[in-house]
């Protein structure tokens, strides 16, 4: 098992089966004293910059939703089995309207309906999480694969 975020760290969402993710907006510098990621998943419209950690990117414009949903679908279930043992990041620009919908699928992922994962994520992680109703249908949408 690798090094695994602490809840102490910002941004550190804890999910029911103990997994910690990650979540960032792109936009505002990385912490140099933070740890690094060991995987980051980057939800943006174009493509996202350099990082010297293994990444994904699902094409993500602001405030939409992801260009290709069955690839969504299978690099978000990738960065849920990846964080049971290794530090999963998962970013857009400001980190709250794409990354709390990703954070809300993670969720669902792991055990919580999707009725209720909207909310988990704005308790555990940012009260102004997933920004649009179009976002909250996808992760309802999502739980129903």
């Amino acid at each position: 098992m690798g090094d695994l975020w602490s809840e102490s760290d910002a941004g550190v969402l804890r999910l029911p089966s103990g997994r910690l993710i990650r979540g960032r907006g792109l936009r505002h510098p990385l912490d140099p004293a933070a740890p690094t990621p060991s995987y980051g998943v980057y939800l943006l419209g174009g493509r996202p910059p350099e990082v010297p950690w293994e990444s994904g990117w699902i094409r993500w414009p602001d405030f939409r939703l992801p260009a290709d949903r069955p690839a969504a679908r299978t690099t978000l279930l990738a960065a849920w089995e990846r964080a049971a043992g290794e530090r999963v990041e998962i970013a857009c620009g400001g980190g709250r309207g794409r990354t709390g919908t990703a954070l809300a699928c993670l969720a669902v992922l792991d055990g919580v309906p999707g009725e209720e994962a909207v909310a988990y994520v704005r308790r555990h992680y940012d009260r102004h999480a997933v920004e649009t109703p179009w976002q909250r249908r996808y992760v309802r949408r999502f739980a129903e694969g």
